[in-house]
């Protein structure tokens, strides 16, 4: 009898880790599906580090403090929305890779058309600056005959 309470008691203690454990949520690492969300924020989100790259292609630090964020939030239950709204809350809106069109963000969408209007008006104002320095004066007629004596060459009126 001892040995077989004994032999339950060591079945009960070496199977309680396998109930509470069952308890648990299933880690986001492997439900598939919770992966595919945070696939998908993390690439609507940039790296503010590398900002020509969404989280999901960076390997930077903060990349990867921002996957993990997303990461716990979708473990906590929260929306897709609400994830997003929370970076944004936190980072502004450069942390998203397509930010939206408002006052806040005109730098962001106007930027490269207004670098490319300053280039092109900086082109146009050297071609003009070109075209309106003055031309040397024409060579006067003493000028023009030593030039030409210098081309052909007979030096002997060169001598003072």
């Amino acid at each position: 009898m001892k040995r077989l309470a004994l032999l339950l008691l060591i079945a009960v203690v070496a199977l309680s880790p396998l109930v509470v454990s069952a308890a648990d949520a299933v880690p986001t690492e492997k439900d598939s599906v919770a992966s595919s969300r945070a696939v998908k924020l993390s690439e609507k989100l940039r790296c503010l580090v590398c900002q020509n790259q969404t989280i999901a292609e960076s390997n930077a630090e903060l990349a990867q403090d921002l996957r993990r964020q997303v990461h716990e939030q979708i473990a906590a239950g929260k929306s897709d929305d609400e994830i997003v709204d929370y970076m944004v809350a936190r980072y502004g809106d450069f942390v998203l890779y397509q930010p939206p069109v408002k006052a806040t963000t005109m730098l962001l969408w106007g930027g490269p058309a207004l670098l490319l209007l300053l280039g092109a008006f900086g082109v146009v104002r050297v071609l003009r600056a070109r075209r309106a320095e003055a031309e040397p004066p024409p060579l006067t007629a003493e000028e023009r005959e030593r030039a030409t004596q210098l081309l052909s060459g007979d030096r002997k009126k060169d001598l003072p």
